[in-house]
């Protein structure tokens, strides 16, 4: 279970995943936070109280988040509009209505702490959208980032590879559903869906839980396999559109069903030929190290 945890690297500090068995504790630092996971909106939320506690040291937390709420609604600030009352355990055991924020939500709601612990988050936020703003100017700074990112979590050259082409054909699909009228976002996910349960017969949303995910990249935890059906699922569905040309959305959905329908009778074709399922609740890394250890 992906959790949120604070790192220092480089002289700055990062936020990085790791596994806990508590399912609503999230770690900042050596200090536990609750959490409630929102598998509708698939946001993280957490309490909004714990994270004062935790980088004010504050006697009165409940105090100092009071005087703080009422100042930020006071401004008009888009941060309190933002801010969800949600039940979640409290120190007696009893779920309590309590002050929750997503993650973004939160990130901006640190900024206005003056606080040395708020510190590490604010130089972190900084590092980001300065990085942000490289990349913008030279987009090759991002994927020279993103290799550094995969080797330094293990993923060999081959996925590595894999992974960017299927970047690349992401690219060309979104740009194809543009032409076509579709909007970005919403009717996008909407479209990778009907792909994906084309080709897995599952929804995205299944695939992710039956890989124990959250708020991960699903492509960055698929096997080499599962990475090359999902990127020719997605290759036919482009060469479709560009030949048939869809003009509604619902035109699209049927498009994007016949392009995932080819990756998914390659899959049952490997799986007849192979007598093993393709697709497993196993991610990349997972499927390396059981490899390294049967070797």
């Amino acid at each position: 279970m992906p959790v949120v945890a604070l790192a220092k690297s480089g002289g700055y500090y990062y936020l990085y995943s790791m596994k806990l068995n508590k399912k609503t504790v999230a770690i900042f630092g050596n200090n536990q936070i609750r959490r409630l996971w929102d598998a509708d909106k698939e946001l993280w939320y957490f309490s909004i109280i714990d994270v004062i506690k935790t980088l004010t040291n504050s006697s009165i937390p409940k105090r100092y988040w009071s005087d703080l709420k009422n100042s930020l609604k006071n401004e008009g600030s888009e941060v309190y509009e933002k801010i969800v009352r949600l039940k979640i355990v409290a120190e007696d055991g009893k779920k309590r209505d309590t002050d929750m924020a997503d993650t973004e939500t939160l990130l901006r709601l640190i900024q206005s702490i003056p606080s040395p612990n708020a510190e590490p988050f604010k130089l972190w936020l900084a590092r980001v959208g300065y990085e942000r703003l490289e990349e913008t100017a030279d987009p090759e700074i991002a994927i020279n980032r993103a290799l550094k990112t995969y080797y330094q979590k293990g993923y060999s050259r081959q996925w590595i590879n894999l992974r960017l082409k299927s970047i690349e054909i992401r690219k060309d699909l979104t740009d194809e559903w543009e032409n076509r009228g579709v909007n970005d976002g919403f009717e996008f996910a909407i479209l990778t869906n009907e792909i994906t349960k084309a080709w897995t017969g599952m929804t995205t949303k299944e695939y992710k839980s039956l890989k124990n995910l959250k708020k991960e990249n699903l492509r960055d935890n698929m096997t080499n396999m599962e990475l090359v059906l999902n990127m020719l699922a997605e290759t036919a569905t482009t060469e479709i559109s560009k030949t048939k040309k869809p003009e509604t959305f619902g035109q699209n959905k049927v498009v994007a069903r016949e392009g995932g329908s080819v990756a998914g009778h390659a899959r049952q074709e490997i799986e007849s030929k192979t007598g093993k399922k393709v697709i497993t609740g196993k991610n990349y890394l997972e499927s390396r190290i059981t490899k390294k250890l049967k070797g």
